[in-house]
């Protein structure tokens, strides 16, 4: 190689950078599951926490057993459960059937608009609370009391999400239908209502949560059982650990409702393209 020969140097090749490590959903949920239940344990057993306040884990299951086998305040925990949710799916079926039609007169009608969306946006705020003692004295403290606080909380939800679902539809497909001579019912229950399914799914799942929420107040009102007035009984007397499981059971009910709305959703309603 001769002296006014320049050295080409081959640059080493870059090792590809590694891949970073994704979680799915379900771990990143049991892993946040896990660190809660290991900092509650760590509370719990180091005294960081009264266990009148916060009772071990340990103590919490043992109350499961004790509910599911003598039960508490006149009732185990399947009867408190039975009658929560008895009241809660009233509570569902009423709003539905109101609810529904509501919504669709919102869409469809101006005067129907004008008339019903006012009533449903002042509902829409209110918490139960606060008309529950109106509910008291208009109504009684019987059952359908407590059913009507419930689907009041339910009502907005509906019927909002049915409007928007029916005016989702396409102009091209109301179009279409009315060349081929739908009249105006017609367009309503074959293009705009089918349309409206995923909103109103939508909004069904969004009223049980709602629905749930009130339940604790509804059950104020001279209830003997169910998950809320179970809730309200142990806290008189400081009996956390029951407080608690009453806590985990109206959620776990919750998230396999909503989860079974979900799958509905995913089997009969997947023009809507939520998966």
């Amino acid at each position: 190689m001769s002296a006014g020969e320049e050295v080409i140097g081959v640059a080493p090749v870059a090792a590809p950078a590694p891949k970073p490590v994704r979680l799915s959903p379900l771990v990143a949920t049991l892993l946040t599951a896990a660190g809660l239940l290991a900092l509650w344990l760590a509370a719990s057993s180091f005294g960081w926490v009264s266990p009148v306040f916060l009772p071990h884990p340990a103590k919490v299951l043992a109350a499961v057993g004790r509910l599911v086998g003598a039960g508490y305040v006149d009732g185990t925990l399947f009867e408190h459960a039975a009658a929560s949710l008895g009241r809660v799916f009233s509570a569902l079926a009423f709003s539905i059937l109101v609810a529904v039609p509501v919504g669709l007169a919102i869409a469809t009608s101006p005067v129907g608009r004008g008339i019903l969306d006012p009533l449903v946006e002042f509902i829409r705020p209110l918490p139960p609370l606060a008309y529950l003692p109106l509910i008291i004295i208009w109504f009684g403290i019987g059952e359908g009391s407590k059913v009507l606080v419930i689907a009041l909380a339910m009502l907005a939800p509906i019927a909002i999400s049915t409007a928007a679902g029916v005016r989702s539809a396409s102009e091209s497909q109301v179009n279409a239908a009315r060349s081929f001579g739908a009249g105006r019912l017609a367009v309503l229950l074959h293009v705009q209502l089918p349309s409206a399914i995923p909103s109103i799914l939508t909004g069904i799942r969004i009223a049980l949560g709602a629905g749930w929420s009130t339940l604790v107040a509804a059950e104020l009102v001279a209830a003997s059982r169910g998950l809320g007035f179970m809730i309200q009984s142990a806290a008189q007397f400081l009996v956390t650990d029951i407080v608690i499981v009453g806590i985990f059971v109206i959620s776990a009910l919750a998230f396999a409702f909503e989860a079974l709305l979900r799958l509905v959703e995913r089997l009969f309603v997947r023009w809507s393209g939520h998966h």
